[in-house]
């Protein structure tokens, strides 16, 4: 799914799901081990250097076509109108830029409901067609 950072070998999200169920805490126990840790900390430091690539003029923030840049090399092809709406749900201070954690969110959430959408899109031609419980049951089900 994330093209770019698989082909560089820098990161896969899809081996590193946050919505699986222990993906840090193996043993559920609401704790962490040094070397779950170990890999909790790879983790976001795949993230950063992830975030630092494309935030071009280094400002600490990933603005609408940096993250525009980001999203076509994770391999989506999203409208304007759609990097819009993820500026405005993700931008904390208004300015139209998005920090890093907020980034993390976006990516994740982006992902999880593609994943769901792409369930129901059996024929892989970006439609689908779902009653309104089925929606409501699809999206209250994700976790995000």
């Amino acid at each position: 799914m994330i093209v770019y950072f698989i082909d560089a070998g820098m990161f896969d999200i899809d081996k590193n799901d946050p919505a699986s169920p222990g993906m840090f805490d193996k043993q559920q126990k609401g704790t962490v081990s040094f070397e779950e840790f170990g890999a909790l900390w790879k983790y976001v430091t795949d993230w950063q250097n992830c975030f630092r690539s494309f935030d071009r003029d280094n400002s600490g923030n990933i603005d609408r076509n940096e993250l525009k840049t980001a999203l076509i090399n994770f391999g989506y092809r999203l409208s304007d109108h759609i990097i819009d709406t993820l500026i405005r749900k993700y931008d904390r201070a208004g300015h139209g830029t998005i920090y890093f954690d907020d980034f993390i969110q976006c990516c994740i959430v982006l992902y999880t409901l593609t994943a769901a959408f792409r369930q129901l899109d059996t024929d892989l031609d970006g439609v689908i067609t779902i009653h309104y419980e089925q929606f409501l049951g699809m999206v209250f089900n994700l976790k995000i």
